[in-house]
């Protein structure tokens, strides 16, 4: 794992295409985080990413991409799903497993979501000009 956080960019590859860049920062983006913000923002960034390609997605090549949110999302389940989820893994935090980190790194992916599937964040264009 990487000891500092990052961010990327985006510039013009000079074709027509895009490149997103990873930058490395050498100290955090606020000096004022005590709390060790920075070093839980890489956690969960690393366990969103984990999530993809593992259990929650389709084993057939051509589902691959195809996750259980997704087919919530297509009965217009997702919110509620989130909900329940946030309220299972937050409930069950010290209890199963003691004190397992796992459970509240779920509780916060499942609040991301909350937030995209509630509208408060959109893709158009595959999200290309949110990095704009």
């Amino acid at each position: 794992m990487d000891e500092y956080p990052f961010q990327f960019t985006l510039s013009d590859g000079g074709d027509g295409t895009l490149n997103l860049d990873r930058i490395i920062m050498t100290e955090t983006k606020n000096n004022l985080w005590k709390y060790n913000e920075d070093k839980i923002l890489k956690d969960i960034e690393d366990y969103v990413t984990s999530t993809y390609g593992s259990h929650y997605c389709g084993h057939n090549d051509a589902y691959k991409d195809i996750q259980t949110i997704d087919l919530m999302a297509a009965k217009d389940l997702a919110q509620h799903f989130c909900q329940a989820n946030i309220l299972k893994y937050g409930s069950r935090y010290g209890d199963k497993d003691g004190r397992n980190k796992r459970d509240l790194l779920k509780v916060i992916h499942y609040a991301m979501l909350l937030l995209h599937f509630d509208g408060h964040y959109s893709r158009k264009d595959n999200g290309l000009t949110e990095f704009r």
